[in-house]
Order: C-alpha cells, then structure tokens, then sequence
C-alpha cells in the first residue's frame, strides 16, 4: 500500500503542475499533453492440458495512459487496475494492479526531480512453475511494486563538470501462489520489501578541454535494508576514470578504483527438527537471538581498461576488462542509430546487488518513451519494454532481474541486447539475453542458497501494425530457459496476438494466445487463452 500511495502522489503532483508549466512559453518549447482515461469490460476463456478444465472468468478494469511533455515536466505512464470475477469454486477473484511511470520536474537549469515506477507479476521461485500468462493463474506467481524518486543535478558551463543525484527506491514482493516444485523440496525464503538509498558525485572534465585526455573522479553510496531476516546490503566506492583518444574515433580507457561492500542478515529461527519456522504468508521467522551473519564482503582496489570506439554520433561501442570482485570481469556496450527509426544496444554487465537494487537498476534504464499494448495476455512490462521510436531509446528487459526473487545478494553477470524498427506504421521490437547470478547468504542453518548460480535464456519478439485508421494488429513471441542451480532446468515458450478496432471513444480487442512450459521429472504444462473485451475512453 506504501508504494502505491507514494507513486500516485507523486504522479499527481507532476501532473498538477503541468498546466502552469506548459504557459511558459520562454524559449520556444513544445508543449504536448495527452491524458487518456478509461475503463474496460473482458470475458476471458482458458484451457489447461493438465486438467483439461475449460475455464472462463470476467475482468472488470480502470487505467490510464498519459504522455505530457513541456519545458519544465516530462511524464509517461500507463497504469491499470483490474478485477477478475471467477465462476470456478477452484479459483477465487483476483486484484491485479500493473503498469510503468517515469517522470521528470526541472526545477532550475541543470537541477531536476526524477521519479518512476513499475507494478507487475513475476515468477518467484526459480525451481517452479514458468507461467507465462499472469491472469488468474497465481502459481508461483507474485505481484511486484517498485518505485524510486529523488533529485540528480548537472553542471553545463565551463570545462570542469559536476553531476550529481540522490534516489530513494522501495520495493515490495507478495507472497507467491503453489510453486509446485517436487515434494520434499528445501524451502527456500520469501522476499518481502525493501528500501533503498543510493548518492552518487563525479566530477571531470572532456579530453581537449583542460588537456588532451579527459578525467572523471566519481564515488557513490547505496545502503538496502530488507523486510526479511533483517536483510542488509551497504556499499561504498570511489574511482578515477581517464580517456586517452588515440584518434578521431578511437580511444583506450582505464580507471582503478576502491570498494567496500558488506552484507548481511540474521538467522531464522528453527523448530525442534531443525527446519526454518514459517510465517502465515510462508516467510521465514527471524530468529531474536541470532547475531548478524555476513553473507558477502569485499574490501580493496579494483581496476578495468578498455577502448571505446566512436565513428559517429549514431554509433558507439566500448568494451573493458578487469579484476574485480576477486576475479576477472568483463564489461561493455553497443549502440548503434543509423537512423531515428532504427535502433540497437547491446550491454554486457557484471556487478554484486540484490534483487532490489537490480530492479531498480533496470527500471531506470527502461526507455523514458515506451510502447503501451492493449493485449492483455502478454508480458505486462515483465519481459522486454520496447521505445515508441529506434534510435537511442531503443528498449530494455527486465527477463534478467524477473527470472525469479531472492532474498539473497548475488554477483549478476550477463548480456542483454534489443532492437527496434520503426517503418511507417509498423514497429518490431527484439529483445534477447542470458543471465547468471552467484547467490550469497550466510551459512545458517536452514539456508540452502548459499554458493548457488542459477541461469536463465530469453527471447522477445514483438510486432505490431495499423491495418487502417481504426484498426491495429499485435503479437508477442517469447522463450525462457531456466536452471535454478538446485533442481532441472526449466523450459517456457509463448505467442500471443491481439486484434484492437476503436470506435470513436469505444474500442474492441480480440487476443488468442497458447504457452507451454516442461521440466525433466515433471508433467508438462500447457495452456491456451482468448479473450474478447471492450474499452471505454474518456
């Protein structure tokens, strides 16, 4: 409840301000404002080839998409709350709250007030079940909300810059439905919530400006406090960054620097056989009496250098290597624009956070424009996130961060990649990546994490095209592969398409959509749905 009062009051807030921003017209701005209201009726069929149930059940629904861009507020959000009314005495009725914001208050020249947020549904245990379709269908699924706000700054004059930026970011996960991992199982802890502080400073200034190679000092500090087990992560660092260009596109890069990362959380407590003590939400007890127990500690240099390679305004490409974390890593970007309708990135990463920090870590790297789709039985922002245009707000997926939820810090290592293209009235979108992460916790009784890597593949495709003025056509293909390092992998394939024609104010959509998932030693599960619905918008 924290994070939706916090999230509407702050999108309100920007909103209100709006009007009085949009009449200062000083210096030619544009000024676009669209804010779109509505309501939304669904009948939704589902067949299960476990059961061989056919099940149907209403959806009742309230939203809105909004696009408000003056000289001084930038807002983007689609937000949508939803009921479902079951007719089966095996299901019961669901609430479902989803959608994306971000937005952005310049409140002086280089001084701005940056916000955003995402709820959704996820997968939680990596072990269990992979649904796809997150409708009524709650096994092993659980809602997520996330949302961050604070303020960054930037310097623009003279050859030495400053930037600089503070975030506050909550998180909250809900307990997940059957899981349906094997009887006998390890449990493994819930994610409950948590807050997080992060501050960041650099300073430097360009090569050619103060002298022929350019230098960047920056430090930063994030503090995470968890629900669960008391859960604490704390990181510190500072570094030295140069930029030596060896030509007029080519340039080697290095920087060294100093970290100090802890963390921790307390023991749960344990009955008379020695196993974890559950809550009623099926969330571990924490032990009163325990001390702190450190699950991860790193405290000392590390370094990377690399080259960075630019030939032109619309591409850029950098890749550097290094020891840190005790090891060698491995880090590194690609974009590439050749014109604003087209547009790829490619990232490779390497870094020791939590699930909290790593979602928030995402979120902000979602585009600030990004596509709103109306088929209801895809990925709601889950999946990969797609810009409205190519270019350099190509997309991002959150695939690596949802794979499943862990209380545990982890080494986070991977590469994700997207493309977009825009020609006409059609888009197409692609997003793919793989993702591994080394889990630490402490050695507690009860605790089975500890040293685990779990994996994960993915894959998004994504189209979607006007058939006339009213009519539009979409569909979604997407793959995942999961191995949770503890029982066999996990394989989950999906398509859907979705067919919308609007009426004026009134619109209909028809979507189709079929996914299955297997696992060695289990029953493989597939399912299909269809859905017919009516939109309203004020």
């Amino acid at each position: 409840m924290i994070i939706r009062i916090t999230g509407a009051a702050m999108i309100a807030a920007l909103l209100a301000a709006t009007p009085s921003a949009a009449q200062d017209r000083d210096g030619g701005g544009k000024r676009h404002v669209a804010i779109a209201p509505y309501i939304e009726l669904s009948q939704v069929l589902t067949w299960d080839s476990v059961s061989d149930d056919v099940l149907t059940y209403t959806s009742a629904a309230a939203g809105v998409d909004a696009s408000v861009n003056t000289q001084r507020v930038t807002v983007n959000i689609s937000a949508r709350y939803e009921h479902q009314f079951t007719y089966d005495n095996r299901q019961s009725d669901a609430d479902i709250l989803s959608g994306l914001a971000n937005a952005q208050l310049r409140v002086t020249r280089g001084l701005s007030i940056e916000a955003g947020g995402i709820a959704t549904r996820t997968r939680n245990d990596i072990r269990g079940a992979a649904p796809i379709f997150f409708g009524n269908d709650n096994s092993n699924v659980s809602n997520v909300y996330s949302a961050y706000v604070g303020p960054s700054f930037a310097t623009g004059r003279g050859p030495i810059f400053i930037n600089g930026g503070y975030r506050f970011a909550y998180t909250k996960v809900t307990e997940p439905g059957p899981t349906g991992i094997a009887p006998g199982s390890p449990r493994i802890d819930y994610f409950d919530d948590s807050k997080i502080h992060l501050a960041t400073l650099s300073t430097g200034f360009k090569s050619g400006t103060v002298a022929p190679f350019g230098m960047t000092l920056s430090g930063g500090w994030t503090r995470e406090d968890q629900g669960q087990l008391g859960g604490r992560f704390e990181g510190l660092y500072g570094r030295g960054d140069i930029v030596m260009p060896l030509s007029r596109t080519v340039a080697v890069v290095g920087g060294v620097g100093y970290e100090k990362i802890t963390s921790s959380a307390r023991d749960p407590l344990l009955d008379t056989a020695g196993d974890p003590v559950i809550d009623r939400n099926g969330r571990f007890v924490t032990d009163p009496a325990s001390p702190r127990r450190i699950a991860y500690r790193t405290d000392g240099i590390y370094w990377d250098a690399g080259v960075l390679w630019r030939p032109s305004p619309r591409t850029q490409f950098e890749a550097r290597v290094g020891r840190r974390y005790g090891s060698w890593s491995y880090t590194g970007s690609f974009s590439y624009a050749p014109t604003p309708s087209v547009g790829v990135q490619v990232a490779v990463y390497d870094q020791v956070e939590t699930f909290g920090g790593q979602l928030q870590r995402g979120l902000r790297g979602l585009p600030k424009e990004f596509t709103q789709t109306r088929d209801l039985l895809a990925q709601q922002f889950s999946g990969c996130t797609f810009g409205t245009t190519g270019g350099g707000a190509t997309g991002a997926c959150l695939n690596s961060v949802f794979q499943s939820v862990s209380n545990a810090t982890y080494r986070s290592r991977g590469i994700d990649g997207t493309v977009s293209l825009t020609r006409g009235e059609s888009q197409i979108g692609f997003g793919a990546g793989y993702a591994n992460r080394k889990l630490y916790a402490p050695q507690s009784p009860g605790i089975v994490i500890y040293g685990v890597t779990d994996e994960s593949y993915y894959a998004q495709l994504f189209y979607s095209t006007r058939l006339g003025p009213r009519t539009t056509l979409s569909g979604d293909v997407f793959a995942n592969y999961y191995d949770s390092g503890l029982a066999p992998g996990i394989l989950s394939l999906g398509a859907t398409g979705s067919l919308s024609r609007s009426f004026g104010r009134l619109g209909t959509s028809l979507s189709v959509g079929a996914y299955t998932f297997s696992q060695d030693g289990q029953q493989d599960q597939t399912q299909a749905q269809a859905l017919v619905g009516a939109r309203y918008q004020f």
